[in-house]
């Protein structure tokens, strides 16, 4: 595909995807369009083994747009980088057709692998801010990862992930059974497993302090019939 046609496609993407568009030639000032347009011609380098050349443009457009896209990375039609600032895409990354990553998103390694050790993103996929991917896995299509989540295995398609680490809360939109979930907010499972915690010990100091007045109302009608109790009685 030639340079013209992809800067088409990335017209296309941005003006469809941000309502915040009000003309076309404010997709020329868009750090999504500038580091993909820097990327598709870094990846052509990269797959004919000119690898100094092809990081140079990367790194160059990374200090330009702050969004940072290994050349080996492996990125389908219309990726859209809402904001971008602060995202980074590793060398091994697939990322298929129509995905969405908003600001601050990680797509990386963990550190102990070798070869394949980046994400696999399927097509249609949307990860929000903040969220990072950590790994050599695979999120199927049509799934979301919702701000801020870290997510270091599978995402099977169809999905919902929030939470740290990140958990399942919705698959093929049916909530995922022992979660409370709305239309319009993510669950967070964190807090709800704080808020369960904080009852238990709620129940458990009320019993407590139920136990020390029973004690002391034991005591008082000790004193009042001159029993003096042993520790070992009471």
């Amino acid at each position: 595909m030639g340079f013209f046609q992809h800067m088409k496609e990335e017209f296309a993407v941005i003006q469809e995807r941000d309502p915040a568009i009000k003309s076309p030639m404010e997709v020329l000032l868009y750090p999504s369009f500038q580091v993909m347009m820097k990327y598709r011609r870094a990846h052509k380098l990269y797959e004919k083994g000119h690898y100094f050349l092809a990081r140079w443009i990367s790194q160059r457009a990374a200090r330009k747009t702050g969004i940072e896209i290994h050349p080996g990375a492996q990125i389908g039609k219309g990726l859209f980088i809402d904001h971008g600032s602060g995202v980074i895409i590793g060398e091994t990354t697939i990322i298929g057709d129509n995905v969405t990553l908003y600001q601050g998103v990680t797509l990386g390694g963990t550190g102990k692998e070798t070869g394949k050790r980046h994400p696999t993103l399927k097509d249609n996929v949307m990860v929000s801010c903040g969220a990072k991917l950590l790994g050599s896995f695979t999120v199927g299509e049509n799934s979301k990862i919702g701000a801020g989540a870290v997510v270091l295995e599978e995402v099977p398609p169809n999905c919902t992930v929030v939470g740290v680490p990140g958990r399942v809360v919705k698959l093929k939109n049916v909530r995922v059974p022992r979660v409370d979930m709305d239309q319009i907010h993510l669950p967070d499972p964190v807090k709800e497993d704080i808020a369960a915690l904080q009852k238990e010990n709620t129940a458990l100091y009320n019993r407590l302090v139920d136990l020390e007045v029973q004690l002391r109302e034991l005591k008082r009608k000790d004193n009042e019939k001159g029993v003096n109790r042993k520790n070992e009685d009471l």
